[in-house]
């Protein structure tokens, strides 16, 4: 056999023997006692962290909500709308640092160096830093935004961004803030885009009702039918604020007559009352045998006009 021949075999073989040997010992660490009595105890300690971590975080939510709750009892009268905020913020916060705390228990617990991956994590975090300017605007911005009460949960607002959106906040953070449209549609929208934002429920809102009556209809009457029923509607509707007013004649226009009516409401209710003060008027004008307007078609026939022009020349002909 050749000197080459001979070589490859012994290589082989070495190399088959290493194979063996570092199999063997993988065997041997696997099928060891210390290396179960590591799994077990390990799983132990995950599921416990785990469960520990579930129940603190379902425990610490409610106390939160129920400070909140008897907070909004006290005799100090604070805004319900920055409660909700903050309860929420709060409930966000106590998650995060729960379940991180957890991230590093499960490491610690798989024998895992957590110091070393939170100092590289550290080194990362300033590269990453120079790229995640938008990240940090965000988390500011959101600060800004509970810090100065700009707007709250519940409130219903609209918002000038990349994607403007109108809707009711559902919850406010320190990256993003979510609202939902009146159709049901969600905007989630990173804090650092916020521009503009016009909040409707911070003041009363204010109803305007305009309605149409026949220029024929006698003013003063239907001014006296609608003070009186707009006198019994705050006992009635506790979304009025005050006595809704009937401002009067607001224009005239052809056959018709525009009549106004305002309403001081609660924020955001002013919708639904004008539609009853509406149903109500016609109802009680109707009633009182005052017109309403209404299109009116003229038709003219001009075949009866030139007749009749004809008939006068023959007239004074005569």
């Amino acid at each position: 056999m050749s000197e080459d021949k001979v070589e490859i075999v012994e290589t082989v073989e070495n190399e088959t023997k290493d194979i063996v040997s570092i199999s063997q010992k993988i065997w041997e660490y696997f099928s060891s006692e210390q290396f179960w009595d590591f799994i077990v105890g390990a799983s132990i300690k995950i599921l416990a962290i785990m469960l520990v971590s579930y129940i603190v975080v379902f425990i610490g939510k409610r106390i939160i909500a129920r400070f909140f709750k008897l907070r909004m009892k006290s005799p100090l009268k604070y805004s319900e709308r920055r409660q909700k905020t903050l309860l929420k913020l709060s409930q966000s916060v106590l998650s995060y640092i729960v379940y991180f705390s957890a991230i590093i228990g499960v490491l610690s617990s798989l024998n895992i160096n957590v110091a070393g991956l939170l100092a590289g994590a550290g080194i990362a975090g300033l590269a990453i830093g120079f790229g995640a300017q938008n990240l940090v605007k965000d988390v500011i911005t959101g600060f800004f935004i509970i810090f100065e009460d700009q707007f709250g949960v519940g409130d219903y607002v609209r918002i000038n961004s990349a994607s403007a959106a109108e809707g009711t906040v559902t919850e406010i953070g320190l990256r993003t803030t979510k609202i939902i449209g009146s159709t049901g549609e969600v905007y989630i929208i990173p804090n650092g885009q916020i521009t503009e934002v016009v909040n409707f429920s911070l003041n009363n809102s204010k109803a305007i009702i305009d309605m149409q009556v026949g220029i024929e209809a006698d003013v003063e009457k239907i001014e006296k039918l609608v003070t009186e029923y707009l006198k019994t509607l705050p006992s009635k509707y506790e979304e009025l604020v005050d006595v809704p007013k009937f401002v009067g004649v607001q224009n005239v226009a052809g056959a018709e007559m525009t009549i106004r009516i305002t309403a001081e409401t609660k924020p955001q209710q002013h919708y639904g009352i004008a539609r009853i003060i509406r149903r109500d008027v016609k109802k009680i004008l109707e009633k009182n045998g005052i017109p309403m307007a209404y299109p009116k078609m003229m038709i003219y026939d001009s075949s009866k006009a030139m007749s009749r022009g004809d008939e006068n020349d023959g007239d004074k002909n005569i």
